[in-house]
């Protein structure tokens, strides 16, 4: 017979939604390191999607486009760099790899990808950013949607 601290879950701790507590409040323990990380993918994704805009433009017939295709990729690399520093600073400081992984993947891909099209191979410079942009899109999800707590107080509550 179950008593009622145990509930139905048979002594597990109840998941946040099941104790009244939304995923939002989860979010809310993400620390200052985990809010700047944010931060940075949120920018870095909002400089990536603008470049298919840019090249669009260009490809419309507007060739100030092609200037603004390149800045923009100045901009999301520079942002890229950025956020590789910062996921270093969460691996030191949350003890979590994760971030850093999937940041190195993703920056690495981009700087291929923005050599690729200043030499003008078309070929690989289109689907590494378009497979560039899904992986940051995802990271963007990953990030927002779990908390970035430090890797003993994760554990603690498994």
């Amino acid at each position: 017979m179950l008593t009622p601290v145990q509930g139905a879950g048979g002594g597990k701790p109840a998941r946040p939604e099941e104790q009244g507590r939304s995923p939002s409040a989860a979010a809310r323990r993400t620390g200052p390191i985990g809010r700047v990380f944010q931060a940075v993918v949120s920018a870095h994704l909002a400089a990536i999607v603008a470049q298919p805009v840019f090249a669009g433009v260009y490809l419309s017939g507007d060739f100030d486009g092609l200037r603004w295709h390149g800045l923009g990729a100045d901009v999301a690399s520079s942002i890229g760099y950025a956020q590789a520093i910062v996921a270093v600073a969460v691996w030191v400081r949350l003890r979590r790899a994760g971030p850093f992984v999937a940041t190195a993947g993703v920056v690495a891909a981009e700087t291929v990808q923005y050599f690729a099209g200043l030499d003008g191979a078309l070929w690989l410079h289109v689907p590494l950013g378009v497979m560039t942009i899904a992986a940051l899109v995802v990271q963007f999800v990953a990030v927002w949607r779990r908390p970035l707590l430090r890797r003993e107080a994760r554990d603690a509550r498994a």
